[in-house]
């Protein structure tokens, strides 16, 4: 069919034209592809969206008898009993002190594995590695715990063992909050360093090869063309994904502290989630915990919101 209409109709002026921009015009076209789309959009409005409703609960009196429509409000009241909290005070500590060093040793990681990956040239070596790496992303928490425990026990550890029949003496991993401290940073690391050197090979792959060529006839060493070529060639990845990282300084997941963790190093190892889920859940204080929950993700947005801009202030591409 002719979009602009017959030649009857041009010869009378009227051409019957279909806006070539319009939207019944695309969704016409592409009508499928829309109703495809349809469908994951219904499902993340029901399941992400229609869910934020139960924000309400912090500035209510919630009851689970009553419902949300019944409870009645209370305002601020939940937000000024969790800040008067001392418990409050030392779990918010907590978790900036483990996501800090989480980004400290953690962040680099990947990278540093992504470029020597990157340098390897035995393929079926560098496969092998990979799939290594990757590995522990596949565990969940619980087996990682298991794992550690059976590694690191202070008496039954294999790695006490090992300590001991070389005439050491025996490291608290898991009884001392310090020992404990790097050693639920090191886990972590190595559970997802290997995962996350996916986005970094997938940026260095991304490099025009010519500059490495040009570098090679110019006398640059390995390590130059790392620091001269690599680096500056996957900076906007690196920035996006420390934009990234820093939005999740104040999140913390709930299964790894609360899997590793322990009575005896709670000093240290009580965060945000594990404390919303013993106060707010264990205890049926729903609103407390609808509170927290609703501070720490207000406090995450701001922080994406001022590391995005400071990177475009200084030339980078943001987020936003």
């Amino acid at each position: 069919m002719n979009p602009l209409g017959t030649s009857s109709d041009l010869v009378r002026g009227k051409p019957k034209a279909l806006k070539a921009n319009g939207f019944l015009y695309y969704l016409k076209r592409d009508f499928f592809l829309y109703l495809m789309f349809f469908i994951p959009l219904c499902f993340i409005f029901l399941f992400y969206y229609v869910p934020m409703y139960g924000l309400t609960i912090a500035f209510k009196d919630y009851d689970v008898i009553r419902g949300y429509m019944e409870s009645p409000w209370i305002g601020f009241d939940a937000f000024k009993e969790v800040f008067k909290s001392p418990d409050f005070l030392k779990v918010l500590r907590n978790t900036l002190v483990l996501n800090f060093l989480d980004l400290l040793f953690g962040f680099p990681a990947p990278i540093i594995l992504a470029i020597f990956l990157n340098e390897i040239r035995v393929k079926w070596f560098k496969r092998v590695s990979q799939t290594i790496l990757y590995l522990p992303h596949f565990l969940s928490w619980v087996i990682i715990a298991g794992i550690m425990y059976q590694l690191f026990s202070p008496n039954t550890g294999l790695v006490n063992i090992l300590i001991r029949s070389l005439g050491g003496q025996t490291i608290p991993f898991l009884t001392e909050k310090w020992h404990w401290l790097f050693t639920y940073v090191g886990i972590g690391v190595w559970q997802t360093a290997g995962w996350g050197t996916i986005i970094y090979l997938a940026a260095i792959t991304g490099i025009n090869s010519e500059l490495y060529e040009a570098a090679v006839v110019d006398g640059a060493g390995r390590l130059r063309k790392i620091w001269n070529i690599t680096l500056p060639g996957i900076r906007s990845t690196i920035i996006v994904m420390l934009i990234i990282s820093l939005g999740r300084i104040m999140g913390s997941s709930f299964d790894r502290p609360y899997a590793i963790g322990n009575p005896i190093v709670r000093e240290v190892a009580d965060v945000i989630a594990t404390f919303v889920y013993r106060v707010g859940i264990q205890s049926l204080r729903y609103n407390t915990a609808t509170a927290i929950g609703l501070f720490q993700s207000g406090v995450g947005l701001i922080l994406v919101l001022i590391t995005d801009f400071i990177a475009i202030k200084v030339g980078e591409k943001g987020i936003v």
